[in-house]
């Protein structure tokens, strides 16, 4: 039974300020509510994550244009720079299995401040890194830190709004991903050719203590979960959560949302320039234009997979994605009008896929389990990502430096026989949710 104190609106735990102090806060309820279903709190509980989702997708995101600059500057080869690269993702991915045991036992706040804290400072280090070593050693330390972040801001998603209304959330934060490459890309590679490679990382950190502060001024602390006793060690906590067989399926999918996802993206640039023909310089267009219509479609997604069905949202999606990257990944010399309308069609596939399916799995966790399955499930992303990337580069190779990629289009026969397997596994948990929801709501009544 919940707490006389908390907020009754759609039972989420969120701790009620008293009325005077509500009366001031700037964040109270309005006619925005009735309006949207979401109150000017929720408003900026949304908009913060969003940016600070933003400032973890571009940390990760502009290492890779910055090889150009970066491999002489440091006198370092490409395996070496490989290996900065991927640093970040494998330690992101292991400290979210550690961390994962104690995610439920704070104030999920307290949390994830003390990991952005830790983010900012290695994003620092990155910035202010003389040579290789240091270089490595601060992606290892950002990766520790930035890999549990995504993790908690879902837990905190799914513990503040309801599942009707987790698609329409689901879809602002995802327009991280799509504002990273069109707004924060090239002003981070323009400050790094106004000055150093340095500067992207020092501009990251400047926009993430703004964040940091605003969290610690306004967003409420979130422990409603803590109120679920819990007689077991971190690791006791931990190996529940991996055991369960329902959370495994969640799992699997996962690994294969990601397999989808990461396989094809190392040498996308590769395969514009050397099979489809592209320039260099179209290249900033293509993805200027591919990202303002992921930032466009991601909100409507969101609530058409609300208000229509997560499920359905995500099956459309998918078929759609296998469609398009069957016709793709086995092009030739191309237009770039048509391959901007494509990109633009196969990324819309994929938003509907993740925003969806992000949506329905939140709801598969108990909330006395929420923080551990977020951390688990966003370690396997990191990791799954990075395992079929590298997968990925023993498929394809290419004969000489500007000869066209081969067997480019084993990847897209992959790519759709995962996503055939996932469409499956989805299926199965969102009749788990189905019925979880019906029970809940049965209860309540």
């Amino acid at each position: 039974m919940q707490s006389p104190t908390l907020l009754r609106r759609g039972g989420r735990g969120v701790r009620s300020y008293p009325q005077a102090l509500c009366r001031h806060f700037p964040f109270s309820q309005s006619n925005m509510e009735k309006k949207t279903g979401f109150s000017r709190y929720d408003i900026f509980v949304i908009a913060i994550l969003t940016i600070l989702q933003f400032t973890l997708i571009l940390d990760f995101m502009v290492l890779s244009p910055l090889g150009a600059m970066l491999m002489p500057a440091l006198k370092i080869s490409t395996s070496q720079f490989g290996m900065v690269v991927s640093a970040y993702a494998f330690s992101a991915g292991i400290s979210g299995f550690l961390a994962a045991g104690f995610a439920d036992k704070f104030d999920r706040k307290k949390l994830l401040l003390f990991f952005y804290f830790g983010f900012i400072g290695g994003t620092l280090f990155c910035g202010l890194a003389p040579d290789y070593p240091t270089l490595l050693m601060a992606r290892i330390v950002t990766g520790i830190f930035g890999g549990v972040i995504g993790s908690i801001s879902f837990a905190i998603i799914t513990d503040l709004f309801r599942l009707e209304q987790r698609g329409r959330v689901m879809g602002f934060v995802q327009m991280a991903f799509a504002s990273a490459q069109v707004l924060g890309l090239p002003i981070g590679l323009y400050f790094a050719n106004l000055w150093d490679w340095h500067a992207p990382f020092i501009m990251i950190v400047l926009v993430s203590i703004v964040i940091a502060i605003l969290i610690m001024i306004y967003l409420k602390p979130i422990d409603e979960h803590l109120k679920v006793k819990l007689n077991r060690n971190a690791f006791t906590h931990l190996w529940k959560t991996i055991s369960k067989s329902r959370y495994l399926k969640t799992f699997i999918a996962t690994t294969l949302l990601a397999t989808g996802g990461f396989m094809m993206m190392p040498f996308g640039t590769a395969f514009g320039v050397n099979n489809l023909k592209l320039t260099f310089a179209q290249l900033p267009l293509l993805y200027m234009v591919t990202g303002a219509f992921s930032m466009l479609s991601g909100p409507l997604v969101g609530k058409l997979s609300d208000g229509w069905g997560k499920y359905k949202v995500f099956f459309v999606g998918s078929v759609l994605m296998i469609a398009i990257v069957l016709i793709y990944t086995n092009l030739g010399p191309t237009p770039l009008w048509m391959v901007m309308v494509l990109n633009v069609i196969m990324f819309v596939g994929i938003s509907s896929r993740m925003i969806s399916s992000s949506a329905l799995i939140s709801a598969v966790p108990e909330a006395s389990d929420r923080g551990a399955f977020m951390s688990i499930n966003s370690s396997i992303q990191q990791i799954s990502g990075g395992v079929a990337a590298y997968v990925a580069g023993l498929i394809v190779y290419q004969p000489t430096a500007t000869s066209p990629l081969e067997n480019y289009d084993l990847l897209g026969y992959l790519v759709a026989v995962s996503t055939i397997v996932t469409i499956i596994l989805i299926w199965f948990l969102d009749q788990y949710v189905s019925r979880k929801s019906a029970a809940e709501n049965a209860k309540a009544s």
